[in-house]
């Protein structure tokens, strides 16, 4: 080990780094040094390497787990400024360690980072080494609250992983640390002891004191404008409070203030230590980002109709944005050439992690001429009586370059004016395609965006280059720093990774010659089919439409799909499959083999980028599984030496929200709605013991090992733990039904008590998180509350059965005990909340295909869903009925006619016309006969169609008679407002 640390060394130092040393008190991670944190902050440059032991209290394992330490080696290399190329560069580093690139499946997989401790984010990737974890990979885009310019790259080399790997050994103790000597046999009587001491024998009182003496050090420090001292009083801080951590000392209050605390602070310590190196003058200098490129002026002919090809090549995109980026590039380039005059055939788009290609058929060689014409002022000011030209007239020719004479009259909407009439002519199609790649390039955006070396790009990840063809001519294309040009990127592990590309007809052709798959749909063909054979061969099969989801971003996470077999101990198979399919699905994208009877084999599919060797990344992606489950088995047996009771007890150190408390009160407030609203539900005897036993506890396995590691299996912990503890199946199956549906799609709880926990817990999140202001906005919903909403919706139209249970009932059970806790929770905003429920349930209803019209008809109901749905059935069946069109037409009519603020009621003794008099008594009769429901009111209201439009064809409502106009109005307003809670008969399109 200690030779790659050399190696790393030597390679970063022969590329310009400087080497530091290892920082001398405690950091959980090489960030944290002052050489990254700091250094990334302000213009300076900075080019660094180091290695850094991480400390991790909770990490602790006592040595026993073979892939956790309490302090672990980090290699730490900032490049600062992005020097444009640092995935190459960082390659090249793993051939320095001795890794054959060429026959590994080396990766990088969308990873973003964030420290809201350090006011830090960035956006970036981890990196596989056959399925590995051995690397972060960053750009640095904020630090301690500040914007950071220019951007930093930085790559965190996980040194034990990478060594495990190479060495082929399972426990981090059997590491060849140097000659004859092992990473146990050095450090593994520190791993035990500090173990102990962070998870045992730390004194807890002692270090509380700690806490409060360093932060108030800090504070000192700031105070006496020293950011560096400030900062090493901040890090002992953080390890302090990590140390309570780990012997389980925070509450959730202590948490929130601890964090907010240290977070004052570290910021604090950032924005000195940038004042402090601006009043030095900024001793290394500014550092040089790339020149804009010039923008073309010379634009090349071509003859005849061409295929365009534009490729947009990036580093590694996140799997979901490689097919909203097609989709989005090809909405542009169609956009953009509608507002020209360029004539064109098809556009298609396709993509890769590294690409998205569009190719344009048919472009013709010019834009057309064309006519328009100027018009200038009226022809009657434009002449004097002897038909001289006005200065009106004048004026106008001179400003457009014509001599007066040369204008010429003609009629707009039966006015004569003048003008002239001009001739633009068409621009050739490489110019006018030049400006919209260029546009299309600097308009790119993602959900998360991000900035690199080039001072006007923002995407998610870095645009490296651009490929534009018209034919075999190229087109010039200028997007800040980078310049298209005729040459594209294939696999870094090629032989010649820069091609030159000769013409844009059969580019997708020329990829595929080169290992490069651009067809989405095809490349998914090619992992289902492969998955399918090798699955075959060992008596099992893929299941491809319940992995769809995984396939998916399978896809998107290669350029050209490889897909090999593995196999795991077949031990493993005693765990429950859940946790096996999450391990699975969830951290290594392998697609798990099951038998006829859909029981898992021990064989999964991984799926490489590329060529590689079989054997040497199906070993890799082996021994990746082998540990994963080896963690699973620790956490498993852990569990089950623990009691509900305890688990449950354990939440009450997790936090939930600041401001609402811990989980263990979110799971309290979750129980006691779940059984508020079980009075509507009408429950068996046997459901209510359920009901009242699951609510107890609820949530416990949040403080399981096995869900503290794996959250994915929340509810699927429970009732397996709740099973193996001798709780009641009803019970146990309740706990898994309330963390149900988990995402769009997914099964509702399939029992009532489940459904009522369910509800609970959603009503509970949206209430109390809108109540402390963090509601979703844009992107960002980091609580998941349009899920919850959405889930809300799905469970009430599961379980027509609580209909009485309706959203705002639900939101207002959950709002009683959220004030309970001291919060306050207006009304407003528990109409707000029932707003973004509706919301859901309509897209809900509009991706399902139903018309418009008829969605925005029972809307009104959403806060029952199910009886919206079966009115919204009753309405599907009706629309084509003429009656039913007559009665929609005559109420949406009574609506128009009579003002918003008309109160309903009339005296009937003042209607004495007979067209009224019918009307009133149809009505009566109406109200006597009709239901609640649609398919109850329509055959009773029936009878209102024809005295409707008697009445209107036959009165004047707004007669001169005060008290017979509002009789007339009264009798309308009643029917309006009978009507109204149907449906919004006004939205119905008949």
């Amino acid at each position: 080990m200690q030779d790659a640390l050399l190696a790393l060394t030597r390679y970063w130092t022969e590329r310009g780094a400087m080497v530091v040393q290892p920082f001398n008190t405690e950091v959980g991670a090489g960030t944290l040094n002052p050489a990254t944190v700091l250094r990334v902050l302000g213009p300076e440059p900075w080019r660094v390497a180091y290695v850094e032991p991480s400390v991790r209290p909770d990490d602790a394992r006592y040595g026993e787990n073979p892939n956790r330490l309490q302090t672990h080696t980090q290699f730490q290399v900032v490049l600062k400024p992005d020097p444009g190329n640092p995935q190459e560069l960082y390659l090249g580093s793993l051939e320095a360690l001795g890794i054959d690139i060429h026959a590994h499946d080396v990766r990088f997989v969308e990873d973003n980072w964030a420290s809201p401790a350090l006011g830090a984010w960035g956006l970036g990737w981890e990196v596989w080494l056959d399925g590995l974890e051995i690397t972060q990979f960053t750009y640095f885009q904020q630090a301690g609250g500040q914007t950071l310019d220019p951007v930093s790259v930085e790559i965190t080399y996980g040194v034990e992983r990478i060594m495990m790997a190479l060495q082929g050994v399972d426990h981090f103790k059997d590491i060849a640390y140097a000659p004859g000597i092992s990473y146990g046999e050095a450090f593994g009587q520190a791993e035990y002891e500090m173990s102990r001491f962070y998870l045992d024998d730390a004194d807890v009182e002692t270090q509380r004191r700690l806490f409060a003496d360093y932060a108030a050090e800090a504070r000192r420090l700031l105070d006496a404008r020293l950011p560096v001292p400030a900062h090493v009083h901040v890090l002992k801080c953080s390890h302090t409070f990590n140390i309570l951590d780990a012997r389980g000392a925070v509450s959730t209050t202590e948490r929130a203030k601890a964090f907010a605390r240290m977070r004052g602070l570290a910021r604090e310590v950032a924005g000195l230590w940038s004042e402090r190196r601006a009043e030095l003058g900024h001793p290394l200098g500014t550092a040089e980002l790339p020149a804009a490129v010039a923008a073309p002026t010379v634009f090349s002919t071509v003859d005849g109709a061409r295929t365009l090809l534009f490729e947009i090549g990036t580093e590694e995109l996140p799997p979901h944005e490689v097919t909203r980026t097609a989709a989005a590039v090809r909405r542009a380039l169609a956009d953009k050439l509608a507002a020209t005059r360029l004539g064109h055939g098809e556009i298609t788009t396709h993509a890769t992690p590294r690409r998205v290609v569009a190719v344009v058929a048919a472009v013709e060689p010019t834009e057309p001429d064309a006519e328009r014409t100027v018009r200038g002022p009226r022809a009657s000011a434009a002449f004097d009586a002897e038909g001289n030209p006005t200065k009106a007239a004048a004026g106008f020719a001179r400003g457009q370059g014509v001599d007066p004479g040369e204008l010429r009259r003609f009629d707009v909407d039966g006015v004569e004016y003048v003008g002239i009439t001009r001739t633009d002519v068409g621009r050739g199609a490489v110019e006018v395609l030049s400006g919209i790649l260029a546009e299309t390039v600097a308009e790119l955006r993602a959900d998360k965006n991000m900035r690199w070396n080039d001072p006007k790009l923002s995407f998610s990840r870095p645009v490296r280059w651009l490929l534009a063809l018209l034919g075999d001519t190229e087109v010039p294309v200028a997007v800040s720093t980078v310049a298209a040009g005729r040459t594209t990127r294939v696999h870094r592990t090629a032989p010649e990774p820069v091609l030159t590309v000769d013409t844009a007809e059969g580019y997708l052709d020329f990829l595929a010659a080169h290992g490069v798959v651009a067809d989405q749909s095809e490349r998914r063909a090619r992992i289902v089919a492969a998955a399918g054979e090798l699955a075959a061969s060992v008596g099992g099969r893929v299941d491809a439409e319940a992995e769809s989801a995984l396939i998916d971003e399978i896809t998107n996470l290669v350029e050209e799909p490889n897909a090999i077999l593995g196999g795991f101990a077949e031990r493993y198979l005693d765990l429950p499959a859940e946790i096996l399919t999450t391990v699975m699905r969830k951290h290594q994208r392998y697609l798990p083999v099951r038998d006829a009877d859909g029981a898992l084999l021990p064989h999964f599919v991984a799926v490489a980028n590329g060529s590689c060797d079989h054997d040497t990344v199906r070993a890799g992606n082996e021994a990746v599984l082998r540990a994963r489950y080896e963690d699973a088995s620790f956490f498993w047996r852990a569990d089950l030496q623990t009691t509900l009771a305890d688990m449950k007890a354990g939440i009450a150190k997790l936090a939930f929200e600041e401001r609402l408390g811990s989980v263990a009160e979110r799971a309290d407030r979750i129980g006691a709605v779940a059984l508020a609203l079980a009075a509507d539900a009408d429950l068996s005897e046997e459901d209510t013991a359920t009901l009242r036993r699951a609510a107890e506890l609820a949530k416990f396995d949040l403080g399981s090992q096995m869900v503290i590691e794996l959250t994915s299996l929340a509810g699927t912990m429970a009732r397996e733990y709740a099973r193996r503890a001798g709780e009641p199946e009803p019970v146990a199956q309740a706990l898994f039904d309330m963390e149900l549906p988990r995402a769009g799609g997914d099964k509702p709880p399939a029992t009532i008590p489940g459904a009522l926990l369910a509800l609970a817990d959603r009503f509970d999140l949206l209430a109390g998180l809108f109540a402390v202001g963090a509601k979703p906005t844009g992107s960002s919903d980091p609580f998941g509350l349009r899920r919850a909403a959405a889930g809300v919706v799905s469970i009430l139209r599961a379980h027509p059965t609580l209909r009485a249970i309706t959203v705002p009932k639900g939101l207002s059970s959950a709002a009683e005990r959220v004030r309970a806790q001291g919060i306050d929770v207006p009304d407003t905003v528990l109409a707000d909340v029932a707003e973004f429920v509706t919301r859901r349930y309509e897209q809900h209803l509009l991706d399902a295909g139903h018309p418009h019209d008829q969605v925005s008809a029972v809307l009104p109901l959403a806060a029952a869903p199910a009886l919206a749905d079966e009115t919204l059935a009753e309405l599907a069946q009706r629309v084509g009925d003429p009656d039913f069109a007559a009665l929609v037409a005559a109420l949406q009519r009574v609506r128009r006619i009579v003002p918003k603020d008309t109160a309903s009621g009339y005296d009937p003794a003042v209607l004495t016309e007979p067209a009224e008099s019918a009307l009133h008594q149809a009505f009566v009769k109406a109200q006597e006969a009709a239901g609640a429901t649609l398919s109850e009111f329509v055959p009773a209201a029936s009878v209102l169609t024809v005295p409707v439009n008697t009445f209107f064809d036959e009165i004047l409502v707004m007669a001169e008679d005060p008290a017979i106009r509002a009789a007339r109005l009264g009798l309308l307003a009643a029917i309006r407002d009978w009507a109204a809670p149907v449906v919004d008969w006004q939205s119905l399109d008949v």
